[in-house]
């Protein structure tokens, strides 16, 4: 059964930003996205280093590392620079303007 997490209100997320935020239980930061007017939920650390994705930069739907400049699309998780490395990206659902996310 999944866990679902109250992030925060859809508003707290500019379009085309990246933000953290703590969720109960999770020890790191979950990171969300807006690309497009659609909120990404995903881990705020890259699979492939362990750098803090909060200081990466969007290219559209696709998240740049910081670190090595590794991308990841925020839809599938998908790597494009290593088939074999995903980024954990949670499903979400938005009640009454608040984005909740279900961790696996």
């Amino acid at each position: 059964m999944a866990l679902r997490v109250q992030l925060c209100h859809v508003d707290d997320v500019p379009e085309g930003k990246i933000r953290g935020f703590e969720a109960p239980g999770v020890a790191r930061p979950i990171l969300v996205a807006k690309v497009n007017g659609e909120l990404h939920v995903t881990a705020s650390t890259c699979p492939h280093e362990d750098v803090s994705l909060l200081r990466g930069r969007l290219d559209g739907a696709r998240l740049v590392c910081p670190g090595h400049g590794w991308e990841f699309d925020l839809r599938s998780g998908e790597c494009g620079h290593q088939p074999w490395i995903c980024l954990p990206v949670f499903r979400t659902e938005i009640v009454d303007g608040i984005l909740y996310c279900h961790m696996i």
